[in-house]
């Protein structure tokens, strides 16, 4: 009902959608700035600044006293665990937040290893970034084992026959990632999380790269951890977790004896950025607010949502089309993942390429005198680009558009790269 509720029935106006974000204003060197820089890090739209602020100004305070300014920030702190369940399609006790997806997997692990036996077997992939495969590899010292699925470096898609060979009764955790945050492949994570749970094994997926594109649903996927950062989908830098709820009161974390023992407080350890957090609401809130625009009938929070990202696939396919099929055609440029515009839906608007004659640092550069921001190296998804050789030589540049990006931005970066 949820999907055929959030179907699109309207047409948003993209300059209206980039007035409310202040960055997308922003010039360097007399050109008007494009943020292809958007895996690294989303701009925000006003209302998240504005939400930070208000906060600091009106409810800045710890949690739990008994004075008006420590209720806000409890109240505060309730809405954005409610808003986060809403946009993963959980409940509000089963969303822990915490400084990133980095530090929140590493907490986890280290719980997670209390379980751990001798010989234990754990499974991430060469695919993902390696905030999702150091805290893993780290259990090695509990003498966990710790492999790692392959992936076709032809179109950078996991290997899922490589998976099922290494899936056995000794394995335990299973850690994958939505989307790869370097070439953009979109895992079929709710297939893996099947094959793991055939042979006992928990499942974590690190949504970062793919919440800022697609919509998630924790249930339908039946994960049992779910991690995804709000800087990269237009809100402050906040990490949050999704456990299911036997999980996390099964489990034991390492906390302070007076923080209380129920969820999510168990989870998260001493004083949270409430400012941050207050930004959380607010991102949620634009994300559903354009679901709103986009289907007017929405009938909840939920709904709308789901209606906001189905109006952004649609136009971030049309976005990724026009720049797959123009990088194409440049002489000279190697192109790493899926490149087949039938396979759109396989893929984020994420690209990464080399171009002969030129390093990816100096096409970073070179574009960045232009205001036009992209990333070259790794992006920490070392695995990947050791794979596809290019580890050595500085890696690959990797262009990232989000939903407030522009067809002409688009035409801007391959008129740039033409000349070069």
């Amino acid at each position: 009902m949820a999907t055929r509720e959030a179907a699109t029935s309207a047409i948003i106006d993209v300059n209206a959608l980039r007035s409310q974000f202040p960055a997308l204003a922003e010039t360097y060197n007399g050109h008007a700035a494009v943020y292809f820089d958007a895996p690294g890090g989303t701009q925000v739209p006003q209302r998240v600044i504005d939400a930070i602020s208000a906060y600091l100004v009106h409810s800045n305070s710890n949690t739990h006293g008994q004075f008006h300014t420590s209720h806000r920030t409890d109240e505060i702190l309730a809405g954005a665990h409610a808003a986060m369940a809403d946009m993963l399609g959980c409940d509000a006790e089963e969303i822990v937040f915490g400084q990133n997806m980095t530090t929140l997997t590493f907490a986890l692990s280290r719980a997670l290893g209390r379980e751990l036996r001798e010989g234990d077997e754990i499974i991430t992939t060469l695919l993902d970034h390696d905030a999702n495969v150091a805290p893993w590899r780290a259990l090695e010292e509990r003498g966990a084992k710790v492999h790692a699925v392959k992936f076709h470096t032809e179109d950078c898609t996991l290997d899922l026959e490589d998976l099922r060979s290494k899936l056995n009764a000794r394995t335990k955790i299973v850690a994958v990632g939505y989307a790869s945050n370097a070439v953009g492949t979109i895992n079929s994570v709710k297939k893996i999380a099947a094959m793991a749970h055939e042979v006992g094994a928990l499942v974590f997926i690190d949504a970062v790269h793919y919440a800022p594109h697609g919509a998630i649903d924790v249930r339908d996927l039946n994960c049992d951890f779910l991690a995804c950062s709000t800087y990269k989908f237009f809100g402050p830098h906040i990490g949050a977790l999704y456990g299911k709820r036997e999980h996390m009161l099964r489990l034991k974390p390492y906390k302070v004896r007076p923080a209380a023992d129920t969820l999510p407080d168990r989870w998260e350890t001493g004083t949270l950025n409430h400012e941050g957090i207050a930004g959380v609401t607010a991102c949620v809130e634009y994300l559903a607010d354009l679901g709103r625009k986009a289907s007017p009938h929405a009938t909840s929070r939920r709904v709308a949502i789901l209606a906001a990202y189905a109006w952004m696939q649609q136009h971030e396919h049309e976005l990724a089309e026009r720049l797959i099929r123009g990088l194409l055609e440049i002489p000279g440029l190697t192109f790493y993942g899926i490149r087949d515009l039938n396979r759109l839906s396989e893929r984020t608007p994420t690209v990464s390429i080399r171009m002969k004659g030129h390093s990816p640092a100096e096409l970073s550069r070179r574009l960045g005198e232009l205001g036009i921001y992209t990333w070259d190296g790794n992006f920490y998804a070392m695995n990947l680009t050791e794979q596809l050789g290019v580890e050595d030589s500085g890696g690959i540049l990797r262009i990232g558009l989000a939903h407030y990006a522009t067809s002409e931005e688009v035409d801007r970066l391959l008129r740039a790269l033409r000349a070069l």
